[in-house]
């Protein structure tokens, strides 16, 4: 109990964060809903797209935050600096990549997606401002993963804040003309989501290069050794396969569903935007497993990392009990938020209990995943997701969508299979793990612990 208070110093101020996030997301679909159904389908394809771009390139966050937290708690942070100098780079490119990829390809996603002429010509712009808005959060995951990895959790839970609510306003701006601004419909809704991340970009490159040089040494010319980069595009390229293949499975799952019909694929959009809050808690205390670990390894105790790793999940498994009850009994009620269509609220209402309670394995899959990426175990956690995606996940999909037709609740079946297996495979991996052999993760020989603010 006594390792419970530092737990929610550091969980806290991340599922505030998440809840932003997630709450600024359920304000504009529920904005963004009133436009109709299809509008909802287009936002909701558009999410599932957006997060397969999100997890090609999440691995550098993940990264960052995991060898950050390790060269912290080992007091080496001339070494998480350089790291940090790395990966920015690689996010700034990969950013460029993303935009010019969406402003080509937009149109041609949508239609590969199943879309009808419709649903292609109104969401084509938004999708591309969807895209321009990525460019700008691939750096920003990795700003927050340096200052997570330092064990900071409240600057990126403020920065959040004030991007999202930048991204909200504009929303209801642009979108319907108000406060003064022009009507732009769901292209403004678009618009809002790129100033909110410009903002936020914005906000951390102050953080970084301004507010944390005097401690760090963050605006020195960096000499990243290649042991240094190929760590980190190893690393990188692990996590963000891991993510890209969950991410992947999603777009096909969504595929799927789209082949219920829009009634279907708005039901299942608000379902998922719902479930996001079970998800946030459960990446947050994921997060914090990650920091606490990862820490605590560089310190040369993996003993303790183990503990607090365990203390953490149990934490953050009694956040989503409680989370689900609420959302089992007012599944219906939560529904009606978004829409007054009586087919997609009662539908959307049986998805969320569907899903109430088995939230407990993904965030067992958070947790343990969390903790495992803190000892730098990234090689089994892509190795469990590429099996379970593509053995396990659409397989069982597929069969109860369009063999067994069982619509709707089939696809919602099958997803929490595969969760559940997920997590108590991640969950079986953490304790069957011989800690007393984890090691600090390197790119080379071990170098000496240094003081940081001395050496300077």
């Amino acid at each position: 109990m006594r390792h419970w208070k530092t737990i929610l110093s550091l969980a806290l101020p991340s599922i505030l964060s998440f809840a932003a996030m997630t709450a600024s997301g359920t304000i504009n679909l529920i904005l963004v809903g009133q436009m109709g159904a299809l509008v909802i389908a287009i936002v909701g394809v558009s999410n599932i797209v957006m997060y397969n771009a999100w997890a090609l390139f999440s691995g550098l966050g993940h990264t960052v935050n995991y060898l950050v937290a390790q060269s912290f708690g080992a007091e080496r942070m001339d070494q998480g600096v350089r790291r940090a100098y790395v990966a920015l780079l690689v996010a700034a490119t990969m950013g460029a990549a993303v935009f010019f990829f969406g402003l080509f390809a937009s149109g041609a996603i949508l239609k590969l997606m199943g879309g009808d002429a419709a649903f292609v010509g109104e969401g084509t712009v938004y999708l591309q401002l969807r895209f321009a808005a990525m460019a700008c959060s691939i750096p920003i995951f990795v700003f927050h993963g340096f200052l997570r990895g330092i064990g900071d959790t409240r600057t990126p839970l403020l920065l959040t804040i004030v991007g999202n609510g930048v991204m909200v306003l504009l929303t209801y701006g642009l979108a319907f003309g108000r406060l003064g601004l022009p009507e732009l419909g769901l292209a403004g809704a678009g618009w809002g989501m790129v100033a909110g991340e410009a903002v936020g970009l914005i906000g951390c490159l102050y953080v970084y290069y301004i507010r944390m040089h005097e401690r760090y040494g963050t605006r020195r010319r960096v000499r990243p050794t290649l042991a240094e980069t190929k760590l980190i595009a190893a690393e990188s390229g692990k996590l963000g396969l891991q993510e890209f293949a969950m991410s992947a499975s999603m777009l096909v799952f969504t595929r799927f569903v789209m082949e219920l019909g829009t009634t279907a694929v708005a039901a299942n959009e608000v379902a998922l935007n719902v479930m996001s809050f079970g998800f946030m808690p459960a990446f947050a205390f994921g997060a914090t497993a990650t920091i606490l670990v990862g820490q605590e390894i560089g310190r040369g105790a993996p003993e303790l990392a183990r503990k607090l790793g365990t203390h953490t999940a149990l934490l953050g498994s009694v956040f989503l009990l409680a989370l689900g009850a609420v959302e089992f009994v007012f599944a219906e009620s939560i529904a009606r938020w978004y829409t007054d269509d009586p087919e997609v609220y009662r539908l959307t209402a049986h998805l969320i209990q569907v899903a109430a309670f088995l939230q407990l394995f993904d965030g067992f899959y958070n947790f343990y995943g969390g903790g495992l990426r803190g000892i730098g175990d990234t090689a089994f956690l892509l190795k469990s997701s590429l099996v379970l995606n593509g053995f396990l996940f659409l397989p069982v999909a597929y069969v109860s969508v369009f063999v067994f037709e069982w619509g709707s609740y089939g696809a919602w079946i099958s997803l929490y299979v595969y969760m559940t297996a997920f997590g108590l495979a991640l969950m079986a991996r953490y304790y069957r793990t011989d800690w007393s052999q984890v090691r600090l993760k390197e790119e080379g020989p071990p170098l000496p612990p240094e003081n940081e603010v001395a050496s300077r």
